[in-house]
């Protein structure tokens, strides 16, 4: 978040730029007292550009042609859903001869024109590589990608924007902490918690790792309204413990857990927290801060920005303990045969080229979101979730998986006689988009004694007809199979 900053100090997030006057040692590059500020610092991220060669960066002769983010067309001062449904041109169309009606915005959002916007703006006009160019285009290029890391930290609660890994989703930023944090502090008989709502992303790349390091992995236990048992939870801890792995909202029974009370307890016992934060941070706001949180996942695609782009937030002297997890461009500083010396986080652990244009779809979701009103927006989807959760009582036969109080808009539900796979494809022929199957969550359906379930996912773009669609296309299901059953 903006801060203030004291008299004739650089802005927040950027170093000097080499070349600007200041002499040398620990102040070179810094402006001498009454010289005039350098016009264009380089961001905090790139600090290791000011040390040698290898990254340089010239100054500019003229200022970069990077273009702010298009606002949302909702009203600042509160929340409209229709005007925020203008933004996203996809719900505007039809499917099987019927207006769409999203619901499986749990698998992935809907994005706005502002974002499809930046990213077409990035390929057909600013497309180049980032960080090491000495042209105009490189120079755009980074200082959007390096403004979408500075977005990411404000998003988190987090002051310090090295403290952002740019990775290609939760999933590789959990393989990035277990690979590279995790095998170094892992060893025999150490425990890993991880709870049974947990999806797979955050259950698998801890196996992986326990087996090669021979820890052990302990599942914190759901109570039947599918919150977490912290009873069970307070006597697993123990001094084995290394890392408490928790979802902080599931993504397929809505239950979002005491995440910093959580945190803080195995802070008690010297363990590590990793949070996955995928299905949170598009409905509720989130301060890493608050909550302590060691390390912090989320993908872009979650929180209507592109695919294929994610972050990690670590922090900084966990992130700078972590050796490199993979190698290659960007990461380094100095290569020869002889040895290999790397770069200052996060570029440490930004092996090769970054989704580029994937940030820069990150920065305007990010920007988006935030001019909106988040607490109006977050009361908003949670009376959409209360009303959709009665809406579906009144189907016959319909059962709920999930209903811890304060959940979000995760509605995975099963119909007495319906497989969940043909109950989907049956609601796609009437225009609505929902999932079927395990949800990437087998220990957690497991736990309702389930397989498969199907399941409806709500964003802050849905609204009661949306519901309403829903829950007549089930009523209709029903009656029909009763009526073919008689």
């Amino acid at each position: 978040m903006p801060h203030g900053l004291a008299a004739g100090s650089p802005p927040t997030g950027v170093v000097p730029t080499p070349g600007a006057p200041g002499g040398t040692g620990l102040l070179a590059g810094f402006p001498k007292p009454g010289a005039s500020p350098d016009p264009h610092p380089l961001p905090v991220a790139l600090a290791h550009a000011a040390g040698g060669p290898r990254y340089w960066m010239p100054p500019q002769n003229e200022t970069p042609a990077v273009r702010p983010p298009t606002p949302p067309s909702s009203p600042t001062n509160g929340f409209d859903v229709e005007a925020v449904r203008r933004d996203f041109p996809q719900l505007h169309r039809e499917v099987n001869g019927h207006p769409l009606v999203w619901l499986d915005n749990g698998a992935t959002t809907l994005k706005p024109r502002q974002v499809i916007e930046a990213v077409a703006e990035h390929y057909s006009l600013d497309s180049s590589n980032v960080h090491r160019g000495a042209h105009t285009l490189a120079k755009q290029a980074t200082q959007v990608y390096e403004e979408g890391r500075q977005a990411a930290a404000e998003l988190l609660g987090t002051q310090d924007q090295d403290e952002i890994v740019f990775v290609r989703g939760t999933t590789e930023a959990v393989n990035l902490v277990a690979q590279s944090w995790g095998r170094a502090h892992f060893g025999v008989g150490d425990e890993i918690l991880v709870s049974a709502a947990e999806h797979h992303s955050n259950l698998v790349p801890w196996q992986l790792i326990a087996k090669e390091r021979r820890a052990r992995i302990r599942p914190i236990p759901l109570l039947p309204d599918g919150q977490l048992d912290q009873d069970a939870y307070r006597d697993m801890l123990g001094p084995r413990t290394k890392l408490v792995a928790l979802t902080h909202a599931s993504n397929v029974l809505g239950t979002i857990p005491p995440v910093a009370d959580m945190i803080a307890l195995a802070h008690r016992y010297g363990a590590k927290a990793l949070i996955d934060g995928a299905q949170a941070v598009s409905h509720f706001p989130v301060d890493v801060t608050a909550l302590d949180a060691d390390f912090y996942a989320f993908s872009g695609h979650k929180i209507f920005a592109p695919t294929g782009i994610g972050v990690l937030f670590g922090k900084r002297e966990l992130l700078e303990s972590m050796p490199p997890w993979q190698g290659g461009g960007n990461m380094i500083d100095a290569v020869s045969f002889e040895e290999t010396t790397y770069a200052p986080i996060p570029h440490r652990l930004e092996a090769g080229t970054g989704h580029i244009a994937g940030v820069a779809g990150l920065r305007a979701a990010l920007h988006y979101l935030a001019g909106l009103d988040r607490e109006a927006a977050t009361a908003y989807e949670e009376q959409l979730t209360a009303y959709a959760t009665g809406a579906l009582a009144t189907v016959p036969g319909l059962r709920l998986i999930g209903n811890a109080p304060g959940k979000i808009g995760v509605l995975t539900f099963v119909l007495k006689g319906a497989d969940p796979t043909a109950l989907a494809a049956a609601l796609d022929q009437q225009g609505i988009a929902v999932r079927a199957g395990h949800h990437c969550a087998q220990p957690a359906l497991a736990a309702f004694g389930l397989q498969s379930a199907v399941r409806a996912s709500l964003a802050l773009y849905n609204t009661e007809q949306d519901v309403d669609a829903l829950v007549a296309a089930l009523h209709d299901i029903q009656a029909q199979a009763i009526s073919a059953a008689g």
